[in-house]
């Protein structure tokens, strides 16, 4: 045990909890009458916002919501979404932002595994909840949010958002209590088993926005996010808080655009009209928009896009750069709050053309201030950092989730040895460059080796015709696994499996990857599978490609 000095606070110092309502201090000192964008629906100042989130104290308070209890969210990304981020915790409440993608059998259970009291509820989603309303077991009332009009609802709703707010007085005594206290909670998926819940306290949330404020927008290389910015979230908000970033963005008093459910010709309209030059989003969703109709004859230079949730190839970076964009990779995981490591490129790189920009572009980054990150091989022993050598990701950082909500086990497991888990594999090099190689759980094991199913798609999407990919390991008799690739074509006339096996043996012949790497099954197909998230479902195509193999068989 360290004997440290500790010296008593004067009478009367105030110890200054780490609490989300410090975050809304200098957006409407700095940027009063900046603005707040719904679509082409509604816009404000913040000096509303600030105004807003107090009326909304007001009415959560008056419907019986207390310190303690759950209020959940159904909604497209919108400035309620935006309000409820700081109203809820600020009155000591948690909320639950609910996935919106999941079965309506998912959403039931993670509603009632974290006792919801109160329940936030977009038009779109009264079916959904109508549906599963008498086996909701915590909840106690309703509030419908509407766009237009407000439809009869078959739920005892206490009244529609924008009225309640309108009778609310836009004044409200936010209290101090202690900065561990929960904040937020959502509901990760994984391969098997229910949804685990994921939680955050308000001192977390305050920490990692003040670190993102700083990494996003200090470093040469890397301004990605500066007060003259304008932001748009292109990472739904009921995941990991869209990232976090409207926690900066409101600090920051930046304009902000909430584009209400994704589509991409709309996301294209809103960029174009209201100037945005901030975005994130993960891979599947750039690919969509670079391929809509409205981006055509669209001009995308400078709207700088972070990437991340999933790998982001050499082929889709390219195509986006050659459109104008600036993209970066980011990395981090929904237990991880989720900012870990940022693309940081060297003085040299950024002095290389843009397309010459790409590879640097695409790796994992370098691990942000405060975040403590090693590779350690199967023994727990840590790995050397020389850019070769491969082990398992582990991490610490003041955000990162405690535990799983009600799952102890399940915590203890994520946590073992005092460091997270992240089920990543990746290497290091001597400039601390982290570069993920694969998941655990999708590295191919073929004949003794290791194949990397991210390495063989980006390589893959580096063809021309190539728009998306996506490789899976399948078990094999003589070898354990193989690999098989899905890929979806651009251009479909003209492109074969075999113009594909010969595209990756150019990288046979340099040195990239090994002869037998090359997968012996390529499937040109039209979709690939997706999970709520938009990233490339795995585990469902892995279960796909075993029943083709079994119909294949009989």
């Amino acid at each position: 045990m360290v004997t440290t000095k500790i010296i008593s606070p004067a009478q009367g110092a105030y110890t200054y909890p780490l609490l989300i309502k410090s975050l809304l201090l200098s957006g409407a000192r700095y940027a009063p009458d900046q603005e707040i964008v719904y679509a082409d629906k509604l816009r404000y100042s913040y000096r509303t916002l600030n105004d807003r989130i107090k009326q909304l104290a007001n009415a959560l308070t008056k419907a019986g919501v207390k310190a303690g209890d759950t209020v959940a969210l159904l909604d497209w990304d919108s400035h309620r979404y935006l309000e409820c981020f700081f109203a809820v915790p600020m009155i000591g409440a948690v909320l639950h932002t609910v996935n919106i993608r999941l079965s309506a059998e998912q959403i039931l259970y993670t509603m009632n595994h974290a006792e919801d009291d109160l329940v936030l509820v977009h038009d779109d989603f009264l079916p959904l909840i109508e549906q599963i309303q008498d086996q909701l077991t915590t909840v106690k009332s309703y509030i419908q949010l509407s766009d237009v009009g407000a439809p009869s609802a078959a739920l005892p709703v206490l009244g529609e958002y924008e009225s309640l707010l309108t009778d609310a007085e836009p004044h409200f005594d936010f209290p101090d209590f202690d900065e561990n206290s929960v904040a937020t909670i959502f509901y990760t998926t994984g391969t098997t088993g229910n949804p685990k819940g994921v939680y955050f306290t308000h001192r977390q949330l305050v920490l990692h926005t003040l670190n993102a404020v700083g990494t996003l927008g200090v470093y040469q290389g890397l301004p990605l996010l500066r007060s003259d910015d304008v932001y748009m979230p292109i990472t739904p908000m009921f995941h990991v808080h869209a990232w976090g970033v409207p926690y900066v963005a409101t600090l920051m008093g930046i304009k902000q655009v909430y584009p209400g459910r994704y589509e991409p010709n709309s996301l294209v309209r809103l960029y174009r009209e209201e100037k945005v030059s901030f975005s994130h989003c993960v891979p599947t969703i750039l690919q969509m928009i670079l391929q809509c109709d409205e981006a055509t004859d669209t001009d995308f230079s400078g709207w700088k896009m972070l990437l991340g949730g999933s790998a982001l190839t050499h082929g889709l970076a390219a195509q986006a750069t050659a459109r104008g964009m600036r993209v970066h990779s980011g990395y981090g995981m929904s237990e991880t709050c989720p900012l870990l490591c940022l693309t940081h490129l060297t003085e040299a790189e950024l002095e290389q053309p843009a397309p010459a920009q790409v590879a640097a572009r695409i790796k994992t980054g370098v691990a942000v201030p405060m975040v403590d990150l090693k590779i350690i091989d199967a023994s727990g022993n840590e790995a050397p950092q020389d850019g070769e050598a491969l082990g398992e990701i582990v991490v610490r950082a003041p955000w990162l989730t405690q535990g799983y909500l009600k799952e102890p086990e399940q915590g203890a497991q994520l946590w073992e040895n005092g460091w997270m888990h992240t089920g990543d594999i990746g290497s290091i090099d001597a400039l601390g460059v982290v570069e993920i190689k694969d998941r655990i759980k999708d590295v191919i094991k073929t004949g003794g080796e290791w194949i990397s199913s991210l390495e063989l798609e980006s390589l893959i999407s580096e063809h021309p015709a190539v728009t998306s990919v996506a490789v899976v390991g399948i078990p094999d008799l003589q070898w354990g696994e193989r690999p098989v690739a899905l890929v979806v074509c651009a251009v479909v006339e003209g492109i074969t499996p075999e113009k594909l096996v010969a595209h990756l043996h150019q990288y046979v012949e340099s040195g990239r990857i090994n002869k037998w790497a090359i997968p012996k099954q390529i499937r040109i197909v039209t979709e690939i599978p997706k999970t709520s998230v938009g990233k490339i479902n795995k585990r469902l195509i892995r279960e796909q490609e075993l029943s083709r193999q079994a119909l294949d068989i009989c």
